[in-house]
């Protein structure tokens, strides 16, 4: 039986620390759909389709994973693509109860999927993409948390942002 799972976010923008994850989630599973939520609610700097872009780029070569985009609740998105299994991420202990929360909202709209919780590396557990959108508008160098295609692809939407607004 092929285990598939969901690794459902915004991905604004990927980081090492998503990339990370989807690492780990491979090692117990056979297939990753990492999923881009539409949710305009979160004023994402990326378009979908530039989220889903930056994120093939991010996971090519890495067998077992296919990158989507999805616009409903994650359940039925995950019944749509015969997961029985949603991976998220906890960094911190500010994380939890929010996933807590969420993970059992899921479990009463669809008891067929279960959701484990992946822990980053170190290096990576205080990442955010809301933290490294603000220092890379500061001009600060995003090497060692997002690959350079993502810090550049950053840098440049953030001064197209920038330009709009003056």
């Amino acid at each position: 039986m092929i285990r598939r799972a969901i690794y459902p976010g915004t991905f604004d923008p990927v980081t090492y620390g998503h990339i990370d994850l989807i690492q780990r989630a491979l090692k117990i599973v056979d297939e990753v759909i990492v999923a881009v939520a539409h949710n305009p609610a979160k004023g994402p700097l990326f378009s979908v389709s530039e989220r889903v872009a930056l994120l093939k780029r991010a996971t090519r070569g890495m067998r077992g994973v296919r990158v989507d985009d999805f616009d409903s609740l994650v359940v039925d998105y995950c019944r749509r693509q015969r997961a029985s299994v949603m991976i998220r991420g906890v960094r911190m202990v500010s994380d939890f109860e929010y996933e807590f929360q969420m993970a059992l909202t899921n479990r009463k709209l669809s008891t067929q999927v279960e959701t484990i919780f992946l822990m980053p590396k170190d290096a990576y557990a205080y990442l955010s993409a809301r933290l490294i959108k603000e220092a890379g508008a500061l001009g600060a160098d995003l090497s060692a948390f997002v690959p350079r295609f993502v810090e550049a692809a950053l840098k440049r939407k953030l001064a197209e942002e920038s330009e709009a607004i003056r």
